[in-house]
């Protein structure tokens, strides 16, 4: 009886692992599954905006790539001092941005989190619509919200209007000029036509008239 009993202890015990992992299997399997973040990347052919700034003595630019719909896809910082600790770490922060950016992080969070962090170099960024930066983080974002989250991204691409050249104007005056001649007559010296000139006419090329002092 004694032997029965241990074997009996012996086969549940061994058992119950073996049915604790089998139900824990299938919950896992039961459960649904995290949706996966999907990365888009930018066309091979892109437009981008580069802007140069000034923080604390710090100058650089920073050039934005944009997706087709005019939303910014990937961020380069180059600062001027090249190799300095300053420009390594907004390389390197620079491309974490921009892989932000793919993986559909909205720029509004980025531009929350970053805006107004206080560290040095700061100071007069020359801006007049940003003033006072509390650091390049603060001057970056607060200019990317301005650009791209308060309205002001239309005018991104804005080409000036070309003037008309010069010629056409000529032209223009000279059309004007023959319209008004009507039916004046050629000048019986040179042969050009003769403009009105009162109740008469004259030659603008030799200054004969048709009659009329």
């Amino acid at each position: 009886m004694s032997e029965a009993k241990e074997i009996a202890n012996v086969s549940k015990s061994g058992e119950s692992p073996l049915s604790s992992r089998n139900e824990g299997g299938d919950r896992g399997s039961g459960e649904p599954r995290e949706p996966q973040a999907v990365r888009r990347r930018l066309p091979d052919e892109r437009r981008s905006l580069t802007h140069h700034f000034s923080v604390g003595g710090q100058e650089g630019y920073v050039t934005v790539g944009l997706f087709e719909d005019g939303l910014p896809g990937e961020l380069f910082i180059r600062m001027a001092k090249e190799g300095s600790t300053v420009s390594g770490l907004m390389d390197s922060f620079a491309t974490a941005v921009s892989l932000a950016f793919q993986y559909g992080v909205p720029l509004q969070i980025l531009c929350d989190k970053f805006s107004h962090t206080r560290f040095e170099p700061s100071g007069w960024s020359g801006n007049p619509k940003i003033g006072y930066a509390k650091s390049l983080m603060d001057y970056l974002f607060r200019w990317l919200e301005l650009r791209f989250l308060k309205g002001e991204q239309g005018i991104l691409f804005e080409l000036p209007r070309p003037l008309p050249p010069q010629h056409e104007v000529g032209v223009v005056k000279a059309l004007g000029q023959v319209v008004g001649l009507g039916d004046a007559p050629a000048c019986q010296f040179c042969g050009s036509l003769m403009v009105r000139n009162g109740s008469c006419y004259r030659c603008m090329e030799c200054g004969s008239t048709s009659g009329c002092s």
